[in-house]
């Protein structure tokens, strides 16, 4: 099959992609506007070439520029911007990236390879590939990487594989991340958490994060980012974001939703899906853990009547999470009325307050609605047009 018929073929299938290269693959890119139809699939196309682009993109400098890591940081990226773009279409949404490094005009001390990698709602698929030093030349290079791009593209969209043209010893080596099935596991009570990295591997078991933002996360917004950020300057520590996919009062969420929100945090921040709706549920999966929550959240966690009205039933909450480590980093919150509400205006149990710090509020106060935020990105993709 030739790179117009394979061409073809993906964009008469649905889907659409938001492409990023970096180092090689803008072959793939010049390949895929040059046979009609480009506008069912592609959506966008970034090439963050300089180490300045790539982290401004990402969010932070990886390990190695041409790797895995890199590749789905940058596919991570990608998802969230087709996401911006068009929401949550009912056709596949995909980001599609390509960290390489292939010949320049000076010698690469080291291997001349690259790294593709397609992230969707679902799963993670990565390929590598190690090309030989010196069998090619850069534009030779170059096609083959993009070769491998736009087959990545076709396995994403279900178009037959085609064969690249390797040496005799030189392989692809893919690798899939199955989000969908980890999410079942965690519906299902299997496994007690699932946490997914910034650049998408996921782990079940012997992780711990030092610091969570906990929250529902429907949307994602600026102001949780930035109390992030915050906490996270505050305390000297990384901070991670957790969901519980279960509340006390409300049915379960679905696999759908969960990975819905789970596709905000996709190349940028690592996030830890749980079964833990209440913090003392929180302690006891990740003990020592520093929780960042609002003053409204803090209220709540002191108030007698959120524990059925005895004081005893909270004293004994409260003194299981000081049992299991845990502290509080508190926010305050900013209501309707202009009033803010600060971790010094509750009125917290003398025993308990070594549990409470404040974040000062020259640094950050909550005044945003997720409420709002999501009517408003609603309304934002309702019946929203596409060019064909």
């Amino acid at each position: 099959m030739d790179n117009f018929e394979f061409v073809n073929q993906i964009h008469t299938h649905p889907g659409k992609i938001v492409l990023v290269t970096a180092g090689a693959g803008t072959d793939a890119l010049a390949t895929l506007l040059g046979v009609a139809g480009a506008s069912n699939t592609l959506l966008e196309a970034r090439v963050p070439y300089t180490k300045e682009a790539f982290i401004d993109f990402v969010g932070r400098e990886p390990a190695k520029f041409a790797s895995t890591e890199a590749a789905c940081l940058l596919a991570g990226g990608a998802l969230r911007r087709a996401h911006e773009l068009v929401g949550y279409e009912s056709e596949p949404l995909f980001g599609v990236s390509c960290a390489a490094a292939v010949a320049t005009t000076r010698p690469k001390k080291g291997p001349h390879h690259a790294f593709v990698a397609v992230w969707s709602l679902t799963q993670i698929a990565s390929y590598g590939l190690v090309l030989t030093k010196g069998a090619r030349s850069r534009a030779e290079e170059e096609a083959l990487v993009s070769d491998l791009l736009l087959t990545a593209v076709g396995e994403a969209f279900g178009v037959p594989y085609r064969p690249l043209a390797l040496l005799p010893h030189e392989k692809v080596v893919r690798t899939v991340t199955d989000l969908g099935q980890a999410v079942d596991q965690l519906l299902a009570g299997e496994v007690p958490f699932v946490g997914v990295y910034d650049h998408g591997r996921v782990r079940t078991t012997d992780i711990s994060p030092q610091v969570l933002l906990s929250g529902s996360f429907n949307p994602l917004h600026y102001g949780h980012k930035k109390l992030a950020d915050v906490a996270s300057r505050q305390l000297g520590k990384p901070v991670a974001f957790e969901i519980s996919v279960t509340n006390v009062d409300k049915p379960p969420l679905a696999q759908d939703d969960v990975l819905r929100r789970l596709s905000q945090f996709a190349g940028r921040h690592p996030l830890y899906l749980t079964n833990a709706p209440r913090f003392v549920d929180k302690a006891r999966l990740f003990p020592e853990t520093t929780f960042v929550i609002g003053a409204d959240t803090a209220v709540r966690l002191v108030d007698p009547c959120y524990y059925e009205n005895d004081t005893a039933v909270m004293h004994r909450a409260l003194d299981e999470l000081a049992a299991h480590k845990a502290h509080f980093l508190v926010a305050g919150r900013k209501h309707d009325d202009n009033i803010v509400l600060q971790l010094a205006d509750i009125a917290i149990p003398a025993a308990h307050r070594p549990l409470f710090t404040p974040i000062p509020l020259d640094e950050f106060h909550v005044n945003l609605s997720s409420t709002a935020l999501r009517a408003a990105h609603n309304q934002n993709h309702v019946s929203k047009p596409h060019d064909t």
